[in-house]
């Protein structure tokens, strides 16, 4: 501050010594071009004169007429020479910081005319920066996003200050306290008024935290306060996942969550009376925290003031704090207005239009350990929602979300409403969780209210590119998908931006091949409000697919297998037992004609149709999309696919047929059932725990199940193989397919459980590492199936979320079990994965 101070004062000594300087000048220089008795300047005995003309010299990049209006003198003016009007004018160009020199001279004066010149010499100008030293490409990157030199800018001390401190406060915020940075200037070969700035960056160790040392802390072991802090954190050889740089403005936060960690177990006094961080080594830092704890208080009696809506009862109910629990504020608060399942007080008045209601808790005696609490309350009046907008949609029509909001004019205001809205525009996937906000704007004038909507748009069209084994084979896999396609608009010139986009629509393209031995190609089109006013969803999708030895179509040793598909599918959102239930439907056909294909299924040669419908009830209330990062909620699946009966309407004699005419028509049913649920833990570290179930059944015992549609367990579950109906479902650290039948098995069941952490979350990436442990198994028959008897593994893996590619996963599984049929099968195994999921179990 007294540098700032002694700054400026020198810059308000030089202002003024240049206006000195300046009239000394026009004294000197007055009597050009002028008669002596009427032209002599003079301290003694000022004069006055009209301003005949106001010109400029040196000012090469800044518009004449600007600066004249900046000095504020016009032709036609009367000024007085010595005077006030000279030295303001000169002072006004001074403050527009783009001269390092600014004189005023009397060019020649007539009469009572004066002319006067300003002559000023300009500050330079950036021609462009070059970055030197410890500074890689990204870091560069990064600081030009914050120190923003334009070409052209002027360079004037503040810039040049500036931009040093920014890059300064960059690298220290990344751990490296002692970098130094050295800006100089150069002369541009392109423009002598310009400048290169050259900037040097030496960023020195990255400090690191060796120690924290806490005292005074009796009552809460330092382990626990430890952990409370989420971002300054001790170098150890086990906290490899976490970041143990120092950086002021984490540790400055952390003290924080420290003494609320304090708070939370009824220590309201507690303080940190002195901190201090000093060096411990070349690349280390200690810091030592000393506590005052003072006493653990209790809640005692809680009474309500102000409330007609609800009874004291009611209210002290929903609190949930009784009489002798200890104080906690951090929970008072979050009882009070900001319980995450909307269960708070403040959710029971604003639920039913009381969005001006406030409930302050006011501290009437605390007597020994015991805190007398007063919930003074304002219900105030029933809000009704005036006008809904929303801002920031650059891409999808505005009734694609309104149709998604909750709140409607006229309605009564309800704060689940808004939070529902909010989850269900996150889930569309067109907009950035993280930049969804919500902007109330109450009236109390009329009782209502205006919302507004706040998205940011963010890519949601995804191009696929993957790798997979399956069949013995790896295959390759190109598709794009269309997530907020317009068809309406698909004959409007002007639409195609590159495709006409922002109904909501998704249209998928999708094609694999490993070469001449498969190719396979479907397309798909869901429109998710068919008719536009009820969340009836349609969808179409029809594929192809063609497995063969290669050999041409008139070589008669040529052997395939070929797939034609069509499905038709509806679906609803359901309002019992609440609206985040959905049903979905589908009717589909496929028709198989094999040809010479042996050693997969029970014949060689011939057709089958599999014509089924598939019904499901689903539930989600995830917080976020399926491939972004989910912190709460779950989602569940139970669906049944079933063909007609046809061999218990007719009079066949099965055991004669071949197995080609028994499965002329398949006869299946397929029961599945999935669940799983997100826990947050602390801070964003989230728990997903999963459960799945599948059997595929048979009506009639003659048939026995269908050779088509089993179950394949083992491995990254990713094939990008689409064959007869079967599912491949992952079980890291085993071979692909190593934990089901060779063709297959009817019944199967999985378990798992993750911890994720997110290394960053953003609208461009998520990226987040996990722990898994999994365990699961098939069985042929249900005289064999033992859920609890499987096969279990564990390891550690990454997912990358790119919107444009979808999900990219590495994951590192350890089995912890031997697979009899597969005695010499690796321990540990890598799995790579790219835009797809592993298995739907």
């Amino acid at each position: 501050m007294m540098k700032r101070l002694f700054i400026t004062g020198i810059s308000c000594l030089w202002i003024s010594l240049q206006a000195v300087l300046a009239q000394d000048t026009l004294a000197a220089q007055g009597t050009l071009g002028a008669k002596p008795d009427s032209g002599q300047i003079s301290y003694n005995t000022p004069k006055e004169y009209s301003i005949a003309k106001v010109e400029f010299e040196g000012a090469e990049n800044v518009n004449n007429q600007v600066l004249k209006l900046v000095t504020g003198l016009t032709e036609g003016d009367k000024i007085t020479v010595p005077g006030e009007k000279i030295s303001d004018a000169i002072q006004n160009l001074w403050r527009q910081g783009l001269f390092v020199d600014v004189q005023c001279l009397a060019k020649k004066i007539e009469g009572n005319f004066i002319y006067l010149t300003f002559k000023v010499v300009e500050r330079p100008r950036l021609d462009y920066v070059s970055y030197k030293g410890d500074v890689t490409k990204s870091e560069v990157d990064d600081i030009r996003g914050k120190v923003k030199l334009p070409r052209r800018k002027v360079i004037t001390e503040y810039v040049l200050d500036f931009t040093k401190q920014t890059i300064i406060d960059y690298f220290v915020n990344k751990g490296y306290l002692d970098v130094k940075v050295k800006i100089d200037q150069q002369p541009s070969t392109i423009d002598k008024s310009m400048v290169v700035l050259i900037i040097t960056v030496t960023e020195g160790h990255k400090i690191r935290i060796q120690d924290i040392n806490i005292t005074g802390n009796d009552n809460i072991k330092t382990w626990r306060l430890l952990r409370a802090m989420d971002d300054t954190k001790r170098r150890r050889i086990w906290t490899i996942f976490s970041s143990s740089k120092y950086i002021d403005d984490n540790f400055r936060k952390d003290k924080k969550s420290l003494i609320d960690k304090y708070r939370e177990k009824g220590y309201r006094d507690a303080a940190i009376v002195k901190d201090t961080v000093y060096r411990s080594g070349p690349k280390r830092v200690s810091i030592d925290i000393k506590i005052k704890e003072g006493s653990k208080y209790y809640f005692n009696n809680i009474t309500w003031v102000g409330n007609t809506k609800y009874t004291s009862k009611v209210l002290t109910d929903r609190l949930g704090i009784r009489k002798g629990d200890v104080f906690d504020q951090t929970l008072l608060d979050a009882r009070l207005f900001s319980n995450p399942n909307s269960t708070d007080v403040s959710s029971l008045y604003m639920d039913d239009g009381y969005l001006f209601f406030q409930v302050t808790p006011i501290e009437i005696r605390v007597q020994n350990d015991s805190i007398d609490l007063e919930m003074r309350i304002y219900e105030g009046k029933q809000a009704t929602i005036n006008k809904v907008t929303v801002l920031g949609n650059t891409k999808t029509n505005d009734r694609v979300i309104m149709r998604e909001i909750r709140t409607r004019p006229g309605q009564l205001f309800r704060r689940s409403d808004i939070i529902r809205s909010q989850r269900e525009l996150s889930v569309l996937g067109y907009f950035d969780p993280e930049k969804l906000s919500v902007n109330p704007k109450p009236n109390p004038n009329d009782g209502t209210v205006d919302i507004e909507y706040i998205v940011q748009e963010k890519p949601s069209d995804q191009l696929e590119l993957s790798g997979g084994w399956g069949a013995g084979r790896i295959v390759g896999t190109l598709g794009v998908s269309f997530n907020n396609f317009s068809a309406r608009n698909v004959f409007k010139k002007s639409a195609w931006r590159p495709l006409p986009a922002g109904d909501g629509q998704r249209l998928s393209i999708r094609a694999q091949s490993n070469g001449t031995l498969y190719q396979s190609v479907n397309a798909s089109f869901t429109e998710p409000w068919l008719g536009g006013k009820k969340p009836n969803s349609l969808s179409f999708t029809t594929y192809y697919s063609v497995q063969s030895n290669g050999l041409a179509f008139s070589d008669p040793s040529r052997t395939s297998f070929n797939i034609w598909g069509a499905t038709i599918g509806f679906g609803s959102r359901l309002k019992k037992p609440d609206d985040f239930f959905t049903f979905f439907g589908d009717l589909n056909y496929a028709y198989y004609v094999l040809k010479n294909f042996s050693n997969v299924f029970s014949f060689s040669n011939g057709f089958s149709n599999n014509i089924n419908l598939r019904l499901s009830i689903s539930r989600s209330n995830t917080d976020k999309g399926p491939m972004e990062y989910i912190t709460r909620g779950g989602t569940m699946l139970l669906s049944g696919q079933f063909t007609p009966p046809y061999s218990l309407f007719e009079n066949r004699n099965i055991a004669a047929e071949t197995d080609q005419e028994k499965y002329k028509f398949l006869e299946f049913y397929k029961i599945k059932f999935t669940t799983q649920w997100f826990t947050k833990l602390v801070g964003n570290l989230v728990l997903n725990s999963r459960v799945g179930f599948g059997y595929l059944g048979f009506y009639n015992p003659k048939l026995g199940e269908t050779p088509f549609e089993r179950f394949y367990m083992g491995g990254s579950g990713l094939t990008g193989y689409s064959l007869d109906g079967r599912e491949i479902i992952a079980m890291r650290g085993y071979n692909d397919g190593s934990l089901s039948a060779t063709n297959g098995s009817p019944i199967i069941n999985k378990y798992t459980m993750e911890l994720r952490y997110p290394v960053t979350l953003s609208a461009t990436a998520n990226i987040y590492g996990l722990v898994f442990a999994e365990a699961g198994n098939t069985w042929n028959t249900f005289s064999q199936y033992n859920p609890f008897q499987v096969y279990r593994s564990t390891g550690v893996g990454v997912r990358v979320f790119l919107p444009m590619f979808g999900l990219l996963g590495l994951d590192y599984g350890w089995r912890l079990d031997d697979v009899p049929s597969n005695p010499g099968m690796q321990r540990g195994q890598l799995h790579f994965t790219i835009g797809a999921n592993l298995g739907e179990l």
